[in-house]
């Protein structure tokens, strides 16, 4: 069996949007699982609106919504929600993300779906979770960064608190919800009822801090922001050389003294005030200095040679453009071309990322769909009649398919 096989037969329903819960339904649809989407008719997803864009799409949106079917559904109606529990008649999984009781207040939530898929695993994304204190909490990366701490650890020493640029919550939120869901499934052949999972934001955000968050706790010392440096060795950063930044990371005594002796540093080496980890970690800023009159006597290309012929951990600072074109990227194949089964893309040239858990690419890569591209396709599917499917969508072009 190969890797896109894992999950075929499994039914998903993707009622989430921006990127945690896309992302993870995304994962479940790679692995071979039928994932229907639902949107809301005129706008979508939230993330089909955000720039930049390739060609007609948000990137942002078809980052992690491939290998699914859309279906623009008014869930707010009635009418609409009958038809999504319809849709989800017998499916394996729901995946959510509406603010604390929306869901239910709709007509969506885990008892509802449980009466039309009595095992359904229904997995609740949110920012703060549904207890008291978190219930009414708006939240999204950023915000979750700025309240745990992250962005306060953030950034230069003298700078202010930075964001990681990239969505470093939301991400591993959504691989967190596969992981439940995941244990869920394989618990499923020993329970007979459905199982409600909850996936956080903010539990992600405090995971992704675990040894600072123990390290804090044991010692009451937070580390504070530090750039690219570590809090607990040194010579461990980016350093400034004549044209621009290499990362070294020489964490260990054996390290920092083949690095000294590869930069012609003899004093540095013998300098008690850099004799052991704990001594630089103190000394930091006089280490960077020395370290730095030396580095910024050549180019990056030249230090990068020297240091690593001595055996020490270094590499490029790059771009994304760097990184992208550099061997050891291009020889993973981390990036595919996504395709369509009838071979007419509607986003020439698109590629995107294979999941990191399929190195040889036997998963699918189907471009993201269109809004409501298989709305008929899915209602049909679940036994709603022409005239119900005209009844629910709105006069367009769409209708007058029906």
């Amino acid at each position: 069996m190969t890797l896109n096989q894992t999950y075929r037969g499994l039914r998903v329903l993707d009622l989430s949007e921006n990127i945690a819960g896309p992302l993870a339904c995304m994962v479940l649809a790679d692995l071979g699982a039928d994932v229907v989407k639902i949107e809301r008719p005129a706008t979508g997803d939230a993330t089909r609106s955000l720039p930049p864009r390739w060609g007609p799409e948000s990137t942002v949106f078809l980052t992690v919504n491939r290998n699914k079917r859309s279906v623009a559904l008014d869930i707010s109606t009635p009418q609409g929600r009958d038809a999504a529990l319809r849709v989800a008649a017998g499916v394996d999984v729901v995946v959510s993300s509406f603010r604390p009781g929306v869901a239910e207040r709709l007509g969506l939530g885990f008892e509802d779906f449980r009466l039309v898929s009595p095992k359904v695993v229904y997995c609740a994304v949110s920012a703060f979770g549904e207890r008291p204190h978190g219930h009414d909490r708006p939240g999204y990366d950023a915000l979750i960064q700025a309240f745990t701490g992250i962005m306060e650890m953030t950034g230069d020493p003298d700078g202010s608190p930075s964001r990681a640029a990239p969505s470093i919550v939301d991400i591993s939120t959504g691989l967190w919800a596969v992981t439940a869901i995941q244990a869920a499934l394989a618990r499923r052949p020993h329970v007979s009822e459905a199982q409600r999972l909850e996936a956080t934001l903010v539990d992600s955000a405090f995971f992704l801090m675990c040894h600072q968050v123990i390290g804090f706790l044991g010692t009451g010392e937070f580390p504070g922001r530090l750039g690219s440096a570590a809090p607990s060795t040194a010579p461990y950063a980016a350093f400034r050389t004549a044209d621009g930044h290499i990362m070294i990371a020489a964490a260990t005594d054996r390290l920092f003294e083949k690095l000294c002796l590869a930069l012609d540093l003899p004093k540095v080496l013998t300098d008690p005030r850099f004799r052991t980890v704990a001594d630089r970690v103190r000394a930091r800023d006089a280490l960077t200095a020395a370290l730095e009159a030396r580095l910024t006597s050549r180019p990056s290309e030249y230090w990068l040679k020297v240091i690593a012929a001595a055996g020490v951990p270094v590499g490029p600072v790059n771009d994304l453009a760097a990184a992208l074109d550099h061997p050891v990227t291009q020889e993973r194949e981390l990036l595919r071309d996504a395709e369509r089964p009838d071979g007419a893309s509607r986003i020439p040239g698109l590629k995107l990322l294979r999941l990191p858990i399929d190195p040889y690419g036997s998963c699918d890569m189907q471009e993201p769909p269109a809004l409501g591209e298989h709305t008929l396709e899915v209602l049909t599917e679940a036994g709603l009649t022409t005239d119900e499917i005209r009844a629910l969508l709105p006069a367009t072009p769409l209708q007058a398919e029906v």
